[in-house]
């Protein structure tokens, strides 16, 4: 914490350090606001510093405008964050893994301001090959002789992740299906969405943060819409069957869990993801929290390994039940 509000006190006093803050306020246009506005949010939402997280109306910004307001210095700063911002999120797609690519492009604007000679590629690559963040971060620190904190990174990242939707999630963000909607949740988890009743994704209360009820969470994704980048009042209800003991469950992420009175999404590895009125948004084994049975989400599409192991629960012909249940 002492780190965070000496990095304030710096923006405030410090005229080179304000230069950059301004010029990272300008890179609202190449969609890195929230990230660079992460020590602010941070310390708003931890309760020390009475400052509203910035809320910014995109389609009035004017680009231009702004830019001539620029010297000629932070345009060429701001011109070297958007390449290498892109830089980031291309090597992260070829390599398969875009979902990392906030993060990758947070820790570069948090602490790559005296790194030279900076090889996309190459930092990609640490992504690639780094199993969790805290060996990657230590990777990091060894190749670009950086001492980042691990703990204040990771404050900062899941603050920044729980103010925004990672639009890098999706694997197909034209469709609802089953691997998208066990990244969402899995998403949920890991920028720790808090519980609330009646909520599926927005940001709400005093904090600000992100929540979800326990159908909200499932309601969330479906409500999603990815080109708007928000959440429409189509559908208001869950629709679900439920196909069999948990026993006969198939190993696919997105495969929903029933417990006969809260939903959760299986997301591989034996684990499960759902929200709870007892600690928000949580992962555990799919042996705890007594699950009983599996289900498909009606709005949502399935492999065919889901269909054929309906196939064969079916097969002598049973009846299936579809139920309802209302969202937040």
């Amino acid at each position: 914490m002492e780190k965070v509000l000496i990095l304030l006190a710096k923006i405030l006093a410090d005229k080179k350090t304000r230069d950059k803050v301004l010029i990272f306020i300008g890179s609202i246009v190449v969609g890195f606001l929230l990230l660079l506005a992460a020590p602010i949010i941070a310390l708003y939402t931890i309760g020390n510093v009475d400052i509203e997280p910035p809320e910014i109306d995109r389609n009035a910004f004017n680009e231009s405008a702004f830019i001539e307001q620029l010297s000629p210095e932070q345009q060429e700063r701001m011109s070297e964050i958007q390449s290498a911002g892109d830089a980031i999120e291309a090597e992260l797609t070829a390599l398969g893994i875009p979902d990392q690519t906030i993060k990758a492009q947070l820790i570069y604007m948090s602490y790559f301001d005296e790194v030279e000679g900076f090889d996309a590629n190459f930092y990609a690559h640490l992504f690639y090959s780094a199993p969790n963040d805290e060996i990657l971060i230590d990777s990091i620190n060894q190749n670009y002789g950086l001492s980042i904190d691990y703990n204040e990174y990771m404050r900062t990242y899941v603050f920044v992740m729980n103010s925004t939707i990672n639009e890098y999630m999706f694997t197909d963000a034209s469709t609802k299906n089953a691997a998208d909607l066990a990244a969402w949740v899995e998403n949920a988890y890991l920028s720790e969405w808090q519980y609330a009743d009646n909520c599926f994704g927005k940001r709400n209360g005093e904090n600000r943060l992100r929540c979800a009820d326990n159908v909200g969470l499932i309601m969330g994704y479906i409500r999603y819409d990815t080109e708007s980048k928000d959440f429409s009042s189509d559908t208001v209800d869950l629709y679900y069957t439920e196909q069999g003991s948990i026993d006969t469950m198939p190993d696919v992420k997105g495969v929903g869990v029933f417990n006969g009175s809260e939903f959760g999404v299986y997301v591989g590895g034996g684990e499960v993801v759902f929200s709870s009125a007892m600690g928000g948004v949580q992962c555990q084994s799919l042996t705890e929290g007594g699950w009983t049975s599996w289900c498909t989400f009606d709005e949502v599409a399935y492999p065919q390994e889901v269909q054929d192991r309906i196939n064969e629960l079916r097969e002598p012909t049973t009846e299936t039940t579809t139920e309802t249940t209302t969202g937040g």
